[in-house]
């Protein structure tokens, strides 16, 4: 599923694309993905002028000239095409620019959602309004004081996107590790030393993965077709059984319906 890095790099990519761009068409190939496509999505954005291009969390924001700012969420395996030479069965929303250029969403789950808000109202949008700080703008006071009594697993609490927006359970994992914090430890009883850890390691686990282009797992790809290579740097997550730096073998445990990978010797 793509987290935070793939859809920051996906918006980069698209930036160099869109930005600046009057939209000539909008095509819908099908009504819905996770759910319908706004029914005014194509009259509101054709002729429109791109002005700028974002993420919050894991959406993805297309800002234009007329107030409107289309949002997209990739979902489980959404991902966006940059001039396909041809359509495929899984290309279903497909924007062309006035230079000839063509971005196509491409989800074969269809898990995947787009929306289109005021851009003035963004801060107001359900999904987004209810999110917490970007996982680059957490301090330690900010997150003990959110997790202050609470007895969930601290692995848990940090996908919890009303604490940390956008954190998702590979670059947790990840962080977890470096941060050598046991992730079944309760997050009211994570120590001031150890989230003083922590925050730094979520930190330096998003921006290593942003530069690397994300992880590629199953269906993600930048826009322009290249995989990411952060994937390579896994200290702990999908190896379960294979040595951490340490040498001991790394465990793999459900939390939540999500598989939490951890060294037993490093994290405690």
């Amino acid at each position: 599923m793509p987290e935070l890095p793939e859809v920051e790099t996906t918006v980069r990519g698209l930036e160099k694309v869109l930005l600046g761009c009057r939209i000539e068409s909008v095509k819908l190939r099908r009504a819905d993905l996770r759910r319908s496509f706004p029914n005014d999505l194509g009259q509101r954005l054709t002729g429109s002028q791109v002005t700028g291009l974002g993420r919050r969390g894991k959406y993805g924001l297309i800002h234009t000239d007329r107030g409107d700012t289309l949002v997209f969420h990739l979902g489980m395996s959404g991902k966006w095409r940059v001039d396909p030479v041809e359509l495929g069965p899984h290309d279903h929303l497909l924007i062309t620019s006035g230079d000839g250029r063509r971005v196509a969403l491409n989800d074969p789950r269809r898990f995947g959602s787009v929306d289109l808000v005021e851009t003035g109202k963004l801060d107001q949008w359900g999904p987004l309004a209810a999110m917490g700080p970007e996982p680059t703008d957490l301090d330690a006071e900010v997150l003990r004081k959110a997790l202050r009594g609470r007895s969930a697993p601290i692995k848990t609490l940090l996908l919890d996107q009303r604490i940390a927006a956008g954190l998702g359970n590979i670059y947790v994992c990840e962080a977890l590790h470096r941060a050598r914090i046991h992730p079944k430890r309760a997050a009211g009883r994570v120590s001031e030393s150890a989230l003083g850890r922590l925050v730094p390691a979520i930190r330096e686990v998003i921006e290593e993965a942003i530069a690397a282009g994300g992880s590629t797992l199953r269906d993600y790809a930048r826009p322009d077709g290249e995989l990411g290579y952060f994937s390579k740097r896994f200290a702990v997550y999908d190896r379960e059984g294979q040595g951490c730096v340490c040498g001991a073998p790394v465990r793999r445990i459900v939390q939540g319906g999500r598989s939490t990978f951890y060294c037993a010797r490093c994290q405690h």
